[in-house]
C-alpha cells in the first residue's frame, strides 16, 4: 500500500515537514542486513530506513539530519492509520507459553505473595479489608521484571537474524540491565545510553553485565533518539523498550500470577512505556479471565495517562523525581492502542505517595522497592476505598533504587 508525500493532513496527523519526507515504499533486502524496527543507514546513500515489520512491508527513506522525535511520532500515527505500527496482536497463550521456555532456561519464575500486613493498610473497617497478591518482579536475577522480555527477544533475534552482531538500547536502567544480560548470554554485544544524571547503582549494574554505557541527553527521550542514530552509525540492531517480543516476556510474569493467586479482581501495573501492562493484559485475555486492570503513572510524568484520557497521544513534561522507570515524555502508539483497548483506567500518584509504597514495601515485607516498583501500591491504596472485600493483584516491578535516594525514601525526607 503506498503512501505518497500528499496525504492528507487528516486523519493522518501528520506535519507537512513528514510528509514532505516520506518518498519511497518496496522490498526489504535483507543483504543490506535490515532488520524489523530498526533504522539502517544504506551504503550508497545518506539516508535511514524505517521497516514496518518482519514481513518487509512498505518502508520509507529519511534523510539522515532531519529525524527527531517529531518524524517518528508522525510515522506512527501514518502506520497507525493504514493498519501496520498498531497491528500488533497481544501474544496468545501457545506464544506465552513459548515465552516461558526461553525465559526459565534463564531464571525461575518469580513468586507472588499475600503480605497480612499490606492487607491491614487496605482495612477500611475491622470487618471490611482487601486481599491483595503482591507479584515479585524485584526477585528476578536483574532485581526487575525487563529480564523476561529482554530474554524472548534476543532468542528470537538471533535465530531469525543470526549475522546480527549486536544491538543497542536507550534506558534510564532496569531495559538496559535486561538487555545487557540477555545479549550476553547469547553471545552478542550491547550499547546502551542512558541520560546524563542516571542511577549511579544501574549504571554499575549495566557495566557489570559488560555492556558499552553512553550518556547522552537531559531525559530519556533525547537518550531514545541518540541511540537510534547510534544503531544506524554502527549497523546494530536497535532495541525500543517496547515491542512485541518484549510483551510476550512480560506476558509470563501475569500468567505466573495469575494461575499462582486465587481468582483476582483487579490488578494494578506500572506504566513506563507499556510493555508490562500489555502482557499483563495478554496474560489475562489468553487466561480468558475478566480481571480488572489499573495502569499506575507518576503525577509527574502523566504521558500516558493523559494520552488515555484524550484518546490520543499526548506528549508532556516528565518531572518526577522518585520514579526514573515511569519517566516518559511521549508515548508509544503500539503500546497506547492496546492500553485503549484493555486497561479500564489510569490513575496518577505523586512523588510522594509513591515514597510512603516504598517505606511500607519496607515495613511490611522487608522487600526493595525502586520508586516505579512500588507505584503500583500507591495507586491501589489511593483508591482502597473502592477495592473494599475484593482480591487484588499488585505488581512490584523492580528494586533496584540508589542506596542514597533510598535512605533519603526511608527517612521520609521524600
Amino acid at each position: 500500500m503506498p503512501i505518497s508525500s500528499n496525504c492528507p493532513a487528516s486523519p493522518l496527523r501528520c506535519s507537512a515537514s513528514t510528509r514532505s519526507i516520506l518518498s519511497s515504499h518496496g522490498d526489504v533486502d535483507r543483504s543490506r542486513h535490515a532488520f524489523p524496527g530498526q533504522l539502517c543507514q544504506l551504503a550508497d546513500q545518506p539516508v535511514c530506513l524505517i521497516i514496518l515489520d518482519v514481513q518487509a512491508h512498505p518502508f520509507f527513506f529519511l534523510p539522515f539530519d532531519e529525524i527527531d522525535s517529531t518524524i517518528y511520532r508522525d510515522i506512527e500515527n501514518i502506520l497507525c492509520v493504514f493498519g501496520y505500527a498498531c497491528a500488533m496482536q497481544l501474544p496468545s497463550l501457545a506464544e506465552i507459553r513459548d515465552a516461558q521456555t526461553v525465559v526459565y532456561r534463564s531464571m525461575p519464575p518469580t513468586p507472588q505473595f499475600s503480605w497480612p500486613l499490606i492487607n491491614q493498610r487496605f482495612a477500611v473497617d475491622s470487618q471490611t479489608g482487601t486481599e491483595v497478591w503482591i507479584k515479585h518482579e524485584n526477585h528476578s536475577p536483574v532485581g526487575a521484571f525487563k529480564l523476561r522480555g529482554a530474554l524472548v527477544y534476543m532468542d528470537w533475534l538471533h535465530r531469525t537474524y543470526p549475522e546480527v552482531a549486536g544491538v543497542v538500547a536507550a534506558t534510564r536502567g532496569n531495559h538496559g540491565q535486561g538487555v545487557g544480560r540477555a545479549a550476553r548470554l547469547t553471545g552478542l554485544i550491547a550499547v546502551i545510553v542512558v541520560p546524563h544524571g542516571n542511577s549511579k547503582e544501574k549504571n554499575r549494574a549495566m557495566l557489570a553485565e559488560g555492556v558499552e554505557l553512553i550518556e547522552y541527553g537531559h531525559d530519556f527521550q533525547e537518550s531514545l533518539e541518540y541511540a537510534r542514530k547510534l544503531a544506524v552509525e554502527r549497523s546494530l540492531t536497535m532495541v525500543d523498550s517496547f515491542h512485541e517480543r518484549l510483551v510476550m516476556g512480560t506476558a509470563t510474569y501475569a500468567t505466573e500470577l495469575f494461575e499462582g493467586a486465587p481468582r483476582l479482581d483487579a490488578v494494578y501495573v506500572p506504566i513506563g512505556l507499556g510493555s508490562s501492562i500489555c502482557g499483563v493484559a495478554a496474560a489475562r485475555n489468553a487466561l480468558q479471565l475478566s480481571t480488572e486492570i489499573i495502569g499506575v503513572v507518576a503525577a509527574e510524568s502523566p504521558s500516558y495517562s493523559l494520552s488515555f484520557k484524550a484518546g490520543e497521544v499526548v506528549e508532556a513534561p516528565s518531572r518526577t523525581l522518585i520514579a526514573d522507570g515511569l519517566s516518559c515524555r511521549l508515548p508509544n502508539v503500539q503500546a497506547m492502542e492496546a492500553i485503549w483497548e484493555n486497561v479500564d483506567r489510569i490513575i496518577e500518584v505523586s512523588d510522594m505517595e509513591i515514597a510512603a509504597a516504598m517505606r511500607a514495601y519496607y515495613q511490611d515485607t522487608h522487600n526493595l522497592a525502586e520508586g516505579a516498583g512500588a507505584a503500583a501500591l500507591a495507586g491501589a491504596l489511593k483508591e482502597k476505598h473502592q477495592l473494599a472485600g475484593k482480591r487484588i493483584g499488585i505488581i512490584l516491578t523492580g528494586g533496584n533504587v540508589d542506596r542514597e535516594a533510598y535512605e533519603e525514601v526511608l527517612a521520609g525526607a521524600l
